[in-house]
């Protein structure tokens, strides 16, 4: 396929310029006089300037999860008004602020144009939009109901946000204290200390236990922190390069599950984004194995979509949803008994909705619970850090003043 740029008179006085997507120059002359229009000028767009284009736009902005939230909001509504798709992503293209996502929704739009569905021109930013949101509009198209499956898609993607807005503010402040604590234990022990370390040495008198460790520590941060900085870059550089291969990744995993405070807040979110995922998927008349298949692609943790891989080789052997899940370490039973009442009362989507919001009710209790222990934790260990610096350094001034009395 090629990007064409055209300039055709669609009236006597109306003249129009736009981009078209085609196989090659006779087909977008061919599809131009389809359409009604008397071409002017008709060039091949030069790739590289759009590659371009986006790879600078990329540099400096991102899209996140708000930005395809709010799109999608949007294409429901006007769709639902009736205007055509090519108008609406007209219309969507001038109101993103976003530069990499109007150098998207122009590429959609100019697919579609060309003849092409809504779901397939989403299909080629799959950075952008997931499987589940092309299952969902290919579904939508489909069954003749792409206004309805994207208000279920906006729904679906305003909750994720949700979601990743709470993780982030519980995390935010814990995060500012540690950074604000860090700091000044290294401003502590790459200033202070040091000038205090040669008063010491004046005084020519044996320092106490505590001071002597504080200096040694002090000493090392001070004339090798370039090592440790190193050191940490080698690690994390060794966690990721390790977290890029599939076992290492399930055991990092692993560990992350059974962290404290973390481990039970992933595993909530984790299935209730499971539990939502397939449920909407069914709801819109996915195949359950389709269904199964995307929903394992939007699991972040490497041991729970390794279960839902093991479940959906289970169904397609003929076993029941709930029969995959029994024998499951990491699924709890209460949802298993959920999925399984769920597929014999027929209403298996309702079961699973209904799991979703049971399990993001338990990740903000969560949530709260882990703001309520980990701020006494963070400040505590802060407290007996700071306060060790601060009797180690006090320590030999008291002997001072008990031997001068």
């Amino acid at each position: 396929m090629a990007r064409f740029i055209y300039e055709a008179k669609k009236g006597p006085q109306d003249v129009i310029k736009g981009v078209l997507v085609a196989d090659n120059k006779a087909a977008a002359v061919q599809k131009m006089a389809q359409m009604g229009y008397y071409v002017i000028s008709l060039d091949e767009e030069n790739v590289l300037s759009v590659t371009a284009q986006e790879g600078m736009s990329s540099i400096f902005t991102r899209i996140t999860l708000k930005d395809t939230a709010d799109f999608t909001r949007q294409l429901s509504d006007l769709l639902e008004s009736g205007i055509t798709i090519v108008k609406t992503l007209d219309i969507l293209y001038n109101q993103t602020q976003n530069k990499k996502f109007k150098v998207v929704i122009m590429d959609v739009r100019d697919f579609c144009v060309g003849g092409s569905p809504l779901s397939d021109a989403l299909a080629r930013h799959p950075k952008v939009f997931a499987n589940l949101y092309v299952s969902m509009v290919r579904s939508g198209e489909t069954g003749g109901a792409l206004e309805k499956i994207l208000k279920r898609l906006s729904d679906f993607s305003e909750k994720q946000l949700e979601i990743q807005t709470k993780i982030r503010t519980a995390l935010a402040y814990p995060i500012l204290m540690s950074v604000v604590g860090l700091a000044t234990i290294i401003v502590l022990m790459t200033f202070v200390i040091p000038k205090m370390m040669v008063m010491f040495a004046d005084l020519g008198q044996a320092l106490p236990l505590p001071t002597q460790i504080l200096l040694a520590i002090s000493t090392v941060v001070k004339n090798y922190w370039w090592a440790l900085i190193g050191l940490i870059f080698v690690i994390g550089a060794f966690l990721a390069k390790v977290y890029t291969t599939p076992e290492g990744r399930l055991s990092i995993d692993s560990v992350k599950l059974k962290a404290p405070l973390f481990g039970q807040l992933m595993m909530k979110v984790e299935i209730a984004r499971f539990a939502r995922t397939l449920a909407t998927l069914l709801e819109n008349g996915v195949p359950i194995l389709e269904s199964l298949r995307v929903t394992s692609e939007t699991i972040d943790n490497a041991v729970i979509k390794l279960e839902v891989e093991k479940v959906y080789d289970a169904v397609r052997e003929g076993s029941s949803l709930a029969s995959g899940f029994f024998n499951s370490s990491v699924i709890p039973p209460a949802v298993v008994n959920m999925i399984a009442i769920g597929e014999e009362a027929g209403r298996l989507e309702r079961s699973l909705f209904k799991v979703a919001e049971g399990y993001d009710r338990e990740s903000d209790e969560a949530v709260k619970i882990m703001m309520s222990l980990l701020e006494p934790i963070l400040i505590l260990t802060l407290g007996v850090v700071v306060g060790f610096i601060v009797i180690s350094m006090l320590l030999p001034i008291f002997e001072i003043n008990f031997m001068m009395k």
